[in-house]
């Protein structure tokens, strides 16, 4: 599979979104991660629909919206409406997950489950080959530029004997302290997808960090 990069908007300038997002549009970023924060499932709030709208208005490339929300159900249509390509729930806030997912997919929508640093990959189970991704959490979700949890690695060990056995095309992303020091090592776990944040929009230059990134293998290899 190739790999993918996902920029993580939530770092980018808010006064100067529409020039971030077209700054995206010219890089070699395969999709734009919009995280949505509530204040009660993690601590902290994001944005919500009106900002992702603005978002879609100028994106070029698919957005990939991960919902760190309580009753994720709610919002599934709304979401997708607002523009979403991709939507990512959490296991921890989903006590019917088969049901939202079929409804992830049922309005259209990529459907992909999170899992918290505490929560043990083995739980996806029997719901991994409805799945079109998995996102390890490599941080406690609710802020950015948080330092990256080294058992994540472990982590796509275990996923990927689950991938194997029940779902070879899965994509498996990882969110959280990403950067070119560890992108090449996740590659070579078995993460496809790289979401990114502080990494790249604090980098003097953030499309040449993300062309690093999305060849970090290549590049270690060299």
């Amino acid at each position: 599979m190739s790999h993918l990069v996902a920029p993580s908007i939530l770092a980018a300038d808010f006064a100067n979104l529409q020039r971030d997002v077209e700054m995206l549009n010219k890089s070699e970023a395969d999709w734009l991660h919009v995280d949505i924060m509530d204040g009660m499932f993690v601590p902290n709030l994001s944005f919500g629909l009106p900002v992702v709208k603005a978002i879609k208005k100028h994106a070029l490339k698919p957005l990939d919206v991960h919902l760190m929300i309580v009753d994720p159900d709610r919002y599934l249509k709304d979401f997708r409406d607002a523009g979403a390509d991709r939507i990512t729930v959490h296991y921890e806030v989903c006590p019917n997950l088969h049901r939202t997912i079929q409804v992830i997919k049922e309005l259209g929508c990529k459907a992909c489950v999170a899992i918290n640093p505490h929560t043990p990959v083995l739980v996806l189970e029997d719901i991994i080959a409805d799945l079109d991704m998995v996102l390890i959490m490599s941080v406690n979700p609710g802020f950015g530029g948080q330092k990256f949890i080294q058992n994540t690695y472990k982590k796509f060990n275990d996923l990927n004997k689950l991938r194997s056995q029940y779902n070879p095309q899965l994509l498996a992303e990882v969110d959280g302290g990403v950067d070119i020091g560890n992108a090449a090592k996740l590659y070579a776990a078995g993460a496809n997808v790289l979401v990114a944040g502080n990494a790249v929009f604090s980098a003097p230059d953030p499309t040449q960090y993300i062309t690093e990134l999305k060849h970090a293998v290549t590049v270690s290899q060299a």
